[in-house]
């Protein structure tokens, strides 16, 4: 495991790579809050792999976005395809996790030449919204910065208490949870400071409707994974049965644990990924 950095137009880009760089490349993308070590449990099952795990801005090691900037979905697929160009990667495998399984779908129907084949964990396709309510959406946004910019930042006083805070926000074995917060506090004056941009936490100013959400997924056109827990979030096996038959080359799979089996249960979860991606 090493550390990799990317410099991008406007701010740098941090990340984990794992084995051998001569060997098939999987791009791996992490979920809301989590960072980069999301992916070093699975990484010991798939060394027949290079895998480059990058931290989205304003996560892990990665830089924040400027003062006057906010965190947009779509930021994120673009700031992929920066990596992606920068190093002249022509095709890879894509890895994602909720978040990252999301990015991960949008920029695989984008740019479709690029990906030979996509994993998605506990994710399926964006989270979709009515055209109705966007702007009770955009207002909900608005008013959640301003209260995010009068409160002042919460410190955790310890790691073994920044390890509970983040198992109490959605369970994960210890062991996961270390893994995470390891990578993201930082020390600065003797205080414990997350390093995760907390502008993160703000509500999404625009949600893509249902509509939207299909055409995009209509356009994955390489072979498609989609994993999800036994016990993970409803949701994502609810997209699962409803817009599966989006996607033209799907295989479902269902491993056992929570949202974050991959890190709680690495073995199945890599067992169906390497039997997929040698099929």
């Amino acid at each position: 495991m090493q550390e990799i950095s990317f410099q991008l137009s406007h701010r740098r880009i941090n990340g984990l790579a794992f084995g051998d760089p001569t060997k098939p490349l999987i791009v791996a993308l992490h979920g809301w809050l989590d960072n980069a070590a999301s992916f070093i449990p699975l990484s010991e099952h798939l060394s027949d792999y290079y895998l480059v795990a990058i931290d989205f801005v304003g996560h892990g090691h990665s830089e924040h976005r400027s003062p006057d900037a906010h965190y947009h979905q779509m930021d994120f697929v673009q700031d992929l395809h920066e990596i992606v160009e920068s190093q002249m990667w022509d095709d890879f495998i894509l890895l994602g996790h909720s978040m990252g399984g999301i990015v991960g779908s949008l920029y695989a129907s984008s740019f479709p030449e690029k990906v030979t084949k996509f994993i998605s964990i506990e994710a399926f396709g964006p989270i979709t919204k009515e055209a109705e309510v966007s702007a009770q959406q955009l207002r909900d946004s608005i008013e959640s910065r301003i209260r995010l910019r009068d409160r002042s930042a919460k410190h955790p006083t310890s790691f073994s208490q920044a390890v509970q805070a983040r198992i109490n926000a959605g369970y994960m074995e210890p062991s996961s949870a270390e893994l995470l917060v390891e990578r993201n506090l930082s020390k600065q004056d003797d205080i414990l400071k997350w390093r995760t941009d907390r502008r993160l936490r703000t509500i999404s100013s625009v949600r893509l409707t249902h509509s939207q959400a299909e055409f995009f997924m209509r356009n994955l056109t390489m072979p498609v994974m989609v994993i999800h827990g036994t016990k993970g979030f409803d949701q994502v096996r609810g997209f699962v049965e409803s817009r599966q038959e989006w996607v033209k080359d799907l295989t479902i799979e269902n491993c056992p644990g929570g949202h974050h089996l991959h890190m709680d249960e690495p073995q199945p979860v890599s067992q169906v990924i390497s039997e997929f991606l040698e099929s």
